[in-house]
């Protein structure tokens, strides 16, 4: 595949040992390739000078500051490129200014590196990933924000004619925390086929985001609080 063809992937990371693993995985993969590798925020704000990448990697502890100032710059450098969190910070803190900042993925650095390659091409198919941690966070915000809201969030209709049986056991899996790989292992399906899945529920929603599709599929009363 032609350089130009392939997912060009910018990383802002300090730990050396932790970037040297992605920057490793990343070179694996047939259809990216990297830009030059940032490990401070200063370095991050010269890459925005430079050429755009189609999604960039930030992780948030910085030497000289806070990755969320660089999610926030990109936003505005680089308009069309997709950002991921990968960090160690998993409190609800970190997660919601990151995504108030433009962060459309959020991975804990303990996610498998064999799933990093597959997440980044969710992401720039307009998914966003997140590790089941920081869902069940993000979820327990929704609850909270549940009780103090009276009117519904979405207008409820008739299950049926929203999702299919198989995407709805997807979004049910989805809603236990469950990753991609152990959906795909629980329905007997391939990974590629539940991310399949997962996009049509997007389509079909016009959401984003597993957060987004569960809390859209709880105002449709296709599953419970």
């Amino acid at each position: 595949m032609p350089d130009t063809n392939k997912l060009r992937i910018a990383l802002v990371e300090d730990d050396q040992h932790f970037g040297e693993s992605l920057v490793a995985t990343i070179g694996q993969a047939t259809d990216m390739r990297m830009l030059p590798w940032a490990q401070s925020l200063a370095q991050g704000q010269q890459l925005l000078l430079g050429q755009a990448a189609d999604v960039l990697l930030v992780d948030l502890g910085l030497p000289d500051g806070s990755g969320i100032e660089l999610i926030q710059q990109a936003q505005q450098a680089w308009p069309d490129c997709a950002i991921m969190v990968f960090t160690i910070f998993g409190d609800e803190a970190h997660v919601i200014q990151s995504i108030e900042a433009g962060a459309k993925g959020y991975l804990l650095k303990d996610s498998p590196p064999a799933s990093v390659l597959e997440e980044i091409r969710s992401l720039h198919a307009g998914g966003s990933p997140i590790s089941p941690r920081i869902a069940r966070h993000i979820l327990m915000r929704l609850h909270r924000q549940d009780k103090v809201v009276t009117p519904p969030l979405f207008v409820p209709g008739p299950a049926a004619d929203i999702l299919s049986p198989r995407e709805l056991q997807v979004l049910q899996h989805i809603t236990q925390g469950k990753t991609h790989d152990e959906i795909a292992r629980h329905m007997a399906v391939s990974r590629n086929t539940v991310l399949s899945y997962v996009r049509r529920i997007y389509t079909k929603f016009q959401v984003s985001s597993k957060i987004e599709a569960i809390a859209k599929a709880r105002g449709h009363g296709l599953i419970e609080n």
